[in-house]
């Protein structure tokens, strides 16, 4: 409820206090213990009070937030239409005594020009502020007499006791509520920060934004803008409202935008009336004429602003402090969430680059392969041939078709050399690398990949900088390659531990790295074959990536090893030349 600040009140000395007025103390103290919703407190309230105050009417009025207006929150003994009635501050004797922050005693109420009649039967009145402890006003108990001077200075001492202990207790009952109320959200915030993170299609996570955004802030809509500061423009994205169900399919201009405030400023903004003639021209509000008041929070990612999410009521409504951070919280999640959503697709795409790379090295090594074999036999057969010593008159046929043999035969060694040329790695393309941080960025690629599989990986970098000198790109996707498929090992989730460190082979110093996973273990009748093409566990496998691993380790005067395998996990030791 709506605050208003007075300074002390005056009060008038209470007379002795009865053993009525005590018990009915204790029963307004008590219904803490007793009672959880406001309202319901309100109304017992109200009605022990008329009793041990002989009043005929009575009402517990509260300052409205929104309006600044007291509005009746129960009564007892009036119409029932006048608990409609809403007064201004200063309006009517209960009006007065909200704004001055004082209780008065009116022994005739036809005689006083501030009395405002719900009853005509009512002859006295007497109402007390509800003032909380750092003086501020909360609102008004009011009761009514039909007998003139039907109250005296006494019975507004016993008010204002009584109204003192129902502000203490509305004030728990309300600080329970709101720590409830707190709860819950919390409870949701964590409910939605988990489904956002399994959301990988953007246009699903901002449909899920919105969805959640005005359940959680209880709004009447919501959405999410998507802004590109390039171009400097805007996308209404998502919209979750009753009544608007397609959204403008364009982007719209920044600088003629409601929302451009909140993506300048980097910060929250709330406009209390959209309805108004300055917002008819606005292009990036919906089309809806139920919205009133709307509070737009950036989505800011490494503060950067990627977007804004905004809630709209159907009424006017001064957004709190409380509905604040919430939005800010919500803002946050949605950011990370996009950013995670963005890195997936960028992973997505690496992945199927490499995937494309490793069939295109396949078939490289297959043609080296083919080509290496076609040499040998092609080298005799050109050296018989030319032992032949086919000579034939120039007039004679057959002395072009060995002339013609012979250009062929030169013909398929320049390919068959050409192929093998292009097959191997070029040597331009060797560097000096840390092999750590190698490991390091290619644990980069696939981090957010272990975190949905449910794979903690552990990285043992080596005691000292260990340097090789590699091809970068191929080692990092054969280590690549190890770590889905120890991903692939483990559906529900494990452990994958990165090991470096050195070993001496006849003298020459290697660098290793052992990779350790907790999956399935590889089948034993497929233990001895692993490195062999075209062999694979999984229905959907190639059987090429353990084969072209081994071969670009070869190739780098390294090679790779199947240290141990069982139903507890898997290691692959991975072996390469420490640089001089």
């Amino acid at each position: 409820m709506a605050t208003h600040t007075v300074s002390s009140p005056h009060s008038p000395t209470p007379g002795l206090y009865s053993p009525a007025f005590y018990e009915a103390l204790y029963r307004v103290s008590s219904l803490t213990g007793r009672m959880d919703d406001p309202r319901e407190a309100i109304a017992a309230i109200l009605k022990v009070v008329i009793e041990v105050l002989g009043a005929s009417s009575g009402t517990v009025s509260l300052l409205n937030p929104d309006t600044g207006k007291l509005e009746i929150e129960v009564q007892q003994g009036l119409p029932i239409n006048n608990d409609e009635v809403p007064l201004r501050l200063g309006q009517g004797i209960t009006g007065w005594v909200a704004f001055h922050g004082r209780p008065q005693l009116v022994a005739d109420v036809a005689a006083d020009p501030r009395y405002v009649s719900l009853r005509p039967e009512v002859r006295s009145e007497m109402a007390a502020p509800m003032i909380e402890s750092g003086g501020q006003i909360l609102g008004v108990i009011n009761l009514d007499s039909d007998i003139l001077g039907g109250f005296s200075e006494n019975d507004l001492a016993h008010l204002i006791r009584l109204t003192e202990e129902a502000t203490a207790v509305l004030q728990r009952l309300w600080q329970l509520r709101h720590l409830s109320g707190k709860a819950r959200q919390l409870e949701s915030l964590i409910t939605i920060g988990q489904s956002l993170v399994g959301k990988l299609e953007q246009q699903e996570l901002f449909d899920t934004i919105t969805r959640d955004a005005r359940l959680i802030t209880n709004s009447h809509a919501c959405v999410f803008y998507l802004c590109d500061l390039h171009r400097q423009t805007l996308r209404m994205v998502s919209l979750k409202s009753p009544v608007i169900v397609s959204l403008p399919d364009a982007d719209l201009p920044l600088e003629s935008c409601l929302t451009a405030a909140v993506i300048h400023t980097r910060r929250q903004i709330e406009f209390a009336n959209i309805q108004s003639p300055e917002f008819r021209d606005v292009i990036d509000l919906p089309h809806d004429d139920s919205l009133c008041s709307v509070l737009a929070a950036p989505v800011l990612y490494e503060n950067e602003v990627i977007g804004v999410l905004a809630v709209f009521t159907d009424h006017i409504h001064r957004f709190n402090n409380d509905e604040k951070r919430l939005l800010a919280a919500l803002a946050s999640l949605g950011a990370v969430a996009l950013q995670n959503s963005r890195l997936y697709s960028r992973i997505f795409k690496s992945e199927e680059s490499l995937r494309k790379n490793e069939q295109l090295t396949t078939l490289g090594l297959l043609a080296a392969e083919i080509a290496h074999e076609i040499r040998n036999p092609l080298t005799v057969i050109k050296l018989l041939f030319g032992y032949l010593n086919l000579e034939f008159p120039e007039d004679d046929p057959r002395r072009t078709d060995v002339r013609v043999i012979s250009e062929k035969l030169d013909q398929l060694e320049a390919i068959v050399s050409r192929v093998l040329s292009f097959a191997k790695a070029p040597a331009s393309l060797h560097s000096r690398w840390s092999l750590a941080d190698m490991v390091s960025d290619t644990i980069v690629l696939i981090r957010l990949k272990l975190a949905q599989s449910k794979i903690q990986l552990r990285f043992e970098p080596p005691p000292r900088p260990l340097v090789v000198d590699v091809h970068k790109g191929q080692i990092q996707q054969v280590v690549l390659n190890l770590l889905i498929n120890s991903m692939q090992a483990m559906p529900d989730g494990g452990t994958i531990t990165i090991r470096c460190a050195t070993e001496d082979r006849n003298g020459i110093h290697f660098a290793v790295v052992d990779i350790i996973d907790t999956g399935c273990g590889i089948p034993e009748e497929l233990r001895a074959h692993i490195f062999d093409s075209f062999l694979s566990g999984r229905a959907d496998g190639t059987g090429l990536g353990l084969a072209i691993a081994k071969r670009i380790l070869i190739s780098h005067h390294g090679d790779i090893s199947l240290l141990a395998t069982s139903s507890a996990g898997t290691t692959l030791r991975l072996a390469l030349p420490i640089a001089p």
